[in-house]
């Protein structure tokens, strides 16, 4: 999957910005164990959030591969790619933009890393 080459080839520059939205107004009526700040605090509580995202995103496999999707506040912008991982015995719900960037540092916007509130089944993987 292209797609994966062009996140890890980011992740590899040093420079590469992980943009990472611990708070969303969609978590303002979500139970707190499913949101991004909860997550990363519960896998991670003693590395700084993009520390460890970065780490994590670097592991994702096509098999980890859920779907893509565009994005509807900002259509003209590349789609969003979602995976899907086990942590702890629990689904963690991944959404990921890679923004490419030639003459600035590169970007991957990080908008969802949270356990998933919904059963994740097998079918839902496309290359696994």
């Amino acid at each position: 999957m292209a797609y994966l080459a062009k996140l890890k080839y980011a992740l590899m520059d040093s420079h590469c910005q992980i943009v990472f939205q611990e708070s969303r107004k969609v978590d303002e009526n979500r139970n707190p164990r499913f949101t991004n700040i909860f997550t990363i605090s519960d896998l991670a509580p003693n590395q700084k959030p993009t520390d460890f995202i970065r780490k994590e995103l670097a592991k994702l496999t096509v098999e980890d591969y859920q779907c893509s999707v565009l994005d509807t506040r900002y259509p003209k912008r590349k789609p969003m790619y979602v995976f899907a991982k086990e942590y702890k015995a629990d689904n963690v719900y991944i959404k990921i933009r890679v923004e490419l960037l030639e003459k600035v540092n590169s970007n991957v916007f990080v908008m969802s890393f949270h356990y998933s509130d919904q059963v994740i089944g097998k079918d839902s993987f496309p290359y696994k």
